[in-house]
């Protein structure tokens, strides 16, 4: 998918993929993986997302990265959150306190940006793209975040016959597909979510679950 699409969304508004409050998974299922206090946790395609606040609130530094100056300048502002702005490389810079955020493409970052990182948090990135990027995110996630980092992965499941994504479908088969090889892949849960998303049976999906994975990297023999 083209940047542009992605800017269209957010200038327009249509962004039914933000969620206006921390993500109940992320409160439910942060315990099942064990990270040291205060280690740092990288959120990409971050958007302007209230998750980044529970995780900061919670004693994690957060990295994260965004394709729209428009959606983390609002991060920001909705939040009354002092910003320092600075170049840095092929992106801009946005921090306060222990949150900053990069504006630019993600396929861009260095192993350098993501030194430290314990943890993913992906929520919304994963599912965000078509099949021949989610495999080239995968590639390039591994390339540039240290070995012994962990992943809090959700995604959505459903019949993409029934409609075009984003979000799109990541069945369990391509979860396994795509990490299984490098990552011991434990799913946590998994709901059936669409009478709570009205607008995806608009859409007319007969069905749609949400599940959730910890990706634990396998030690290398």
């Amino acid at each position: 998918m083209e940047p542009k699409f992605w800017h269209e969304r957010w200038e327009a508004g249509e962004i039914g993929f933000h969620q206006k409050k921390t993500n109940f998974l992320l409160e439910k299922y942060w315990r099942h993986f064990a990270l040291s206090s205060g280690g740092k946790v990288f959120v990409p395609l971050c958007g302007k997302s209230k998750d980044m606040l529970w995780l900061a609130e919670h004693g994690h530094p957060v990295m994260g990265i965004e394709l729209s100056a428009l959606a983390v300048e609002t991060f920001f502002a909705e939040n009354d959150l002092l910003v320092e702005k600075r170049n840095t490389g092929p992106f801009e810079s946005y921090r306060t306190g222990d949150i900053e955020l990069l504006v630019g493409d993600f396929f861009n970052l260095s192993e350098e940006a993501l030194k430290g990182c314990e943890q993913v948090y992906d929520r919304a990135a994963l599912i965000a793209l078509p099949a021949e990027l989610r495999k080239r995110y995968v590639a390039h996630l591994r390339e540039i975040m240290p070995s012994s980092t962990s992943i809090f992965l959700v995604t959505l499941d459903y019949d993409p016959a029934e409609m075009k994504g984003p979000p799109f479908a990541v069945p369990a088969t391509e979860v396994e597909k795509l990490f299984s090889e490098y990552f011991s892949v434990d799913c946590l849960f998994s709901r059936e979510v669409l009478e709570m998303n009205p607008q995806f049976i608009e859409r007319g999906l007969s069905g749609l679950k949400e599940v959730v994975y910890r990706l634990t990297p396998k030690v290398a023999a």
